[in-house]
Formats: C-alpha cells, sequence, structure tokens
C-alpha cells in the first residue's frame, strides 16, 4: 500500500451557516488526496488523461465520524491499495492537525475507461508507476 498525506484548511466557503464543513466537501477533500498521491508518485491526472487514460468513481464511502470547523488544518492521508484487481481503489483518512483525532474515513474505487467511456484493463504507464513504488504488490494489482 502506497500512502501520501497532505494538509487542507478549512475555508468558510466549506462550512454551513454554523461553521461546519458540508459533508459532500469531505468527498472533494477524498479528490485532492487522490490527485496529490498521484502527483506524490510522479505522474499528474492531467498526464494520465492525456494518455486516453480516464479513472471515473464507480463506488463511494464515507463514515463521518467529527465535525471539521472552519479554519481547522486537516491532514488528508491517501493511500493506494494495490490488491484491488482491474480497478484502483483509495482508503482515505481525514484527521486534525495534530493526527490524533479521525474525522472522517471512507474509499473509492476508480475503473479505467478509455476517451469513449469502455472500460479497460489498467494501462502499463500506471502498472509501471505502481511496480516503480510497490514491487512486491505488483502481481496482484495487474492480474
Amino acid at each position: 500500500m502506497i500512502t501520501h498525506n497532505i494538509t487542507y484548511r478549512v475555508i468558510y466557503g466549506d462550512t454551513d451557516k454554523m461553521g461546519i464543513a458540508y459533508h459532500s466537501n469531505y468527498l472533494r477533500w477524498f479528490e485532492i488526496g487522490r490527485t496529490e498521491i498521484f502527483r506524490h508518485l510522479g505522474l499528474t491526472y492531467k498526464e494520465i488523461e492525456k494518455g486516453g487514460i480516464f479513472l471515473p468513481v464507480s463506488e463511494v464511502y464515507c463514515k463521518y465520524l467529527y465535525p471539521a470547523h472552519y479554519d481547522d488544518v486537516l491532514i488528508i492521508e491517501t493511500s493506494l491499495d494495490t490488491s484491488v484487481k482491474g480497478s484502483m481503489k483509495f482508503n482515505y483518512r481525514i484527521l486534525s492537525e495534530d493526527g490524533n483525532t479521525m474525522l472522517a474515513k471512507g474509499q473509492t474505487r476508480h475503473a479505467f475507461t478509455d476517451r469513449n467511456g469502455r472500460v479497460v484493463r489498467p494501462p502499463k504507464l500506471l502498472i509501471e508507476l505502481i511496480a516503480k513504488n510497490v514491487s512486491s504488490q505488483l502481481g496482484t494489482w495487474t492480474n
């Protein structure tokens, strides 16, 4: 499993009238984590899409544990689960700035599609990227 952390400060626009982060923003924060884990691995979403591969969300899950508030600094922890076959699965934890409180946890699963929306096998570019970072788990991920 590959894991990456990034921080995010809750802005006023993320919150409701009570200053609590609105629930749908957690999915946006998951997307920030996903984008940044790819960047950490050396490849951007833009480059993946330029190569004709798209990663639409096919499943999403989020368990809310504690609220985030305006101006809180969050840690978005994103892990790429390399044990999943034929698709990509990311696990997320939204943590308080000190890392002691988990505010939410969740996951997303993504299919690989071409420009026409047809499901395709994992592209060689991503297989090699994963192999470079977690070679011991590559066989499980690509089969």
